[in-house]
């Protein structure tokens, strides 16, 4: 068989191949016959057993197999068996099977099978972490699945669940704590990699993970944070996130200033202030829960500390379609000012949004090269005011991220290029701010 062969070559410790546990497969996909299916399986297991130190066996679909013909099913492990493979990885392939199917059929696995067993789970019903840890209770110590649970359809049990699960809750020691620390980075790496956005909601690595927006949450959270949380957030890599809303509270407000390193007090009227004030931006349409760099300037300039790096004089968009069938062209001019000194400049771009964005980059790397580093990483637009067609309020969203880290700013304004200006000044006052902090 050339496919054996080139596992052969490959000169891996290691091999994995997979096999038909389902009646249906071999009758329909394969086919060949039942037995015919039973003798490939343990013919090619031992070729390989004889040349190669570990061999894994994935049981396709052996979970649907069982359910539909369970002494066919386990005739093909038996096989397996035979082969005397190292592993025999039983596989939930479609993504269907309950907790509680998981623990029974293993179980009935265990009385036919001497052999060390696995698990590969899909999460075509949101069960497949939830499958892997039941299948790891049963004395399944070989698991199957990816980084984020990304895979084909719903995609695969995810190991960055898995894995604390089974370390904090079930305590069973599988990555040491400097590892277990890393969990989010190599989350968020990964869904780089895979040019992704990363789950907020995710659990354990997600943003949201440990976020606390209700002002009961945040008081209790502040004297003890086993009150809303599951673990410590630091365990995983993540960290602690309070939200800012107008349903927030004093004690948010208080974390936040901490968090920046913003002397505030419960007591002081900054703090009633800044309260007043976000509640009064938000009837407005402002929201700062995706936006947290836009609040940290607010609070900054209550406060009367926050540095003006540049004032704006002026800027004027023009939009042109001097074709139908060309896509329009924008062109943003722009006039502002650095420590006396004025710069006019000018740039084009995919939108007027684009152009102005390009616009004021090129403007202010002349006085603050770091800006080089800085980029949009998203823009998002929301209809605030129904019902009154192309003169409602929008809220601009944007997200911003250098080498280090990424932030989010908003905007609020009937005309959508302000309110887009208003998110941008922000994101770029906010990395300015934040590169000067990190010198200090």
């Amino acid at each position: 068989d050339a496919n054996l062969k080139a596992l052969l070559g490959a000169k891996t410790r290691a091999v994995t191949i997979f096999g038909k546990s389902w009646d249906i497969h071999v009758r329909d996909a394969l086919r060949i016959s039942l037995e015919q299916n039973v003798a490939m399986i343990r013919d090619s297991l031992k070729f390989l057993k004889t040349a190669v130190p570990e061999v894994y066996y994935d049981a396709e679909h052996f979970f649907d197999g069982f359910k539909g013909n369970p002494e066919y099913a386990l005739g093909t492990l038996q096989a397996a068996q035979e082969a005397e493979v190292d592993n025999i990885v039983l596989c939930d392939t479609n993504g269907g099977t309950l907790p509680s199917e998981i623990t029974e059929i293993i179980r009935a696995v265990q009385e036919k099978i001497a052999l060390p067993l696995g698990i590969h789970a899909h999460n075509d019903t949101e069960m497949a972490v939830a499958n892997t840890v039941a299948a790891v209770q049963m004395g399944v110590g070989h698991i199957q699945g990816t980084i984020n649970g990304y895979g084909e359809r719903c995609g695969n049990a995810n190991l960055c669940s898995i894995l604390p699960n089974l370390q904090f809750k079930l305590k069973l020691d599988c990555l040491s704590e400097a590892q277990m620390g890393k969990l989010r980075e190599i989350s968020h790496f990964v869904a780089e990699l895979a040019n992704l956005q990363p789950n907020k909601h995710q659990p354990y690595v997600g943003s949201s993970a440990f976020a606390h927006k209700g002002g009961v949450h945040v008081s209790a959270i502040a004297k003890n944070p086993q009150t809303y949380e599951h673990i410590p957030p630091e365990k995983v890599g993540n960290h602690r996130r309070v939200l800012v809303s107008d349903l927030a509270g004093k004690s948010n407000i208080l974390q936040k200033a901490a968090e920046y390193q913003i002397d505030l007090h419960p007591k002081d009227p900054l703090t009633h202030e800044i309260l007043n004030t976000l509640k009064e931006l938000e009837n407005q349409g402002y929201q700062y829960e995706g936006a947290e760099a836009s609040f940290e300037l607010l609070m900054k300039k209550a406060l009367g500390a926050q540095k003006r790096y540049f004032e704006l004089i002026g800027f004027r968009i023009l939009s042109e379609k001097l074709r139908e069938d060309r896509a329009p062209v924008s062109e943003a001019t722009i006039m502002i000012k650095v420590g006396g000194k004025v710069e006019h400049t000018a740039a084009t771009g995919n939108g007027p949004v684009n152009a102005l964005d390009n616009a004021i980059r090129k403007a202010l790397e002349k006085f603050y090269p770091q800006l080089t580093d800085m980029e949009l990483v998203d823009y998002k637009v929301r209809v605030l005011s129904a019902g009154k067609g192309t003169a409602s309020k929008v809220r601009v969203l944007i997200e911003s991220g250098d080498r280090q880290d990424k932030w989010g700013t908003v905007g609020v304004s009937e005309n959508i290029i302000e309110a887009s200006w208003q998110a941008l000044v922000d994101s770029i006052n906010y990395k300015l701010l934040k590169d000067e902090k990190a010198k200090k």
